[in-house]
């Protein structure tokens, strides 16, 4: 435990959050179709802030280390989160050393920057004593998120914060029925996802053949719809045919790349219900169903050796 001077404890706060993955509806969410999102709450994030005596914001973390006005552009999002915070709690955040602990890893579409958001906005209630409700909390993740991503849907900062699937539809945000267990392994790519470059290069793709780009948004949207029924009966074929689907559609947008490409395929190789990319693309993870708990290994190790630089196992747990 850090002192201050004269032996007295340092005044601390802590804040937690989780990671997510989005099942269906990347991209096309952002022109307001919806989108289902899972949590990943094996997938952890903590950020401490201690109050010091005087001096600048200073950080610690897996990325950097040091005053955070020194911090590269990659660190924006983090300094956003801690400004927003302290402004909503009346203070300064001058004063203040973060430490950030991540099981949740950077760049890969696992919701990092909307878990640092949600974990600072705790930690500085925490610390301040104010009272945060979830709308407080989702303008501090928005903060770090509009950085990060150039446009946020939201969805991320809602899904760090939710315990279970959430359907983001027209802005408002609802439980999904889960009929029975599913089973997903993620599988990072070994590299950093380019959500602001998709994004932009969606945009793009809009403006030059709008009817082309628009007919695959609405039929993403529409698996979305598709995808509730199955989801809720648990019918991992149905439900894994639409995740197919979905990733033609993202290749079709131009959002996925070779790397994801194989994982996909090697996935399906390997007797996957369904697999595609999660997030932003060109980069960061794939999402691959299986048609059970026993089928989860094998996926894994069929991952792995397709050149996946990590794997994990996630359950969704009936609801």
């Amino acid at each position: 435990m850090s002192t201050a001077p004269g032996g007295e404890p340092a005044r601390t706060g802590t804040g937690r959050a989780h990671g997510k993955a989005i099942l269906l509806g990347e991209h096309s969410v952002l022109y307001g179709t919806p989108a289902i999102a899972l949590p990943l709450t094996a997938l952890s994030l903590t950020a401490r802030l201690a109050a010091q005596p005087a001096g600048e914001l200073t950080l610690a973390s897996d990325l950097y280390t040091g005053p955070a006005a020194q911090a590269p552009a990659r660190i924006a999002p983090v300094v956003a989160a801690v400004e927003a915070a302290c402004a909503q709690a009346g203070r300064a955040p001058r004063g203040l050393a973060l430490t950030i602990d991540s099981e949740i890893p950077f760049e890969r579409g696992l919701g990092s920057s909307a878990a640092v958001g949600a974990a600072i906005a705790r930690a500085v209630a925490d610390l301040t004593g104010a009272d945060f409700d979830a709308e407080a909390v989702q303008r501090v993740i928005m903060a770090a998120e509009t950085i990060a991503h150039g446009r946020s849907s939201g969805l991320d900062g809602r899904t760090v914060a939710a315990a279970g699937p959430i359907l983001l539809r027209e802005g408002a945000v609802a439980e999904v029925p889960v009929g029975r267990p599913l089973t997903l392994v993620i599988a990072d790519s070994g590299r950093p996802g380019a959500t602001s470059q998709t994004v932009a290069a969606v945009r793009a793709l809009r403006e030059a053949d709008p009817a082309r780009a628009d007919a695959v948004i609405a039929r993403l949207g529409a698996i979305v719809e598709a995808s509730l029924e199955p989801f809720g009966d648990g019918r991992a074929g149905e439900l894994g045919a639409l995740m197919d689907e979905a990733h033609k559609l993202l290749r079709e947008l131009r959002v996925s790349d070779a790397v994801l490409d194989r994982l996909v395929a090697a996935a399906r190789a390997a007797g996957a219900a369904g697999a595609k990319l999660t997030g932003g693309g060109r980069g960061g993870c794939v999402l691959a169903l299986a048609h059970g708990a026993d089928d989860a290994a094998e996926l894994r190790r069929a991952l792995a050796a397709a050149g996946a630089e990590r794997t994990w196992q996630t359950t969704v747990a009936a609801a």
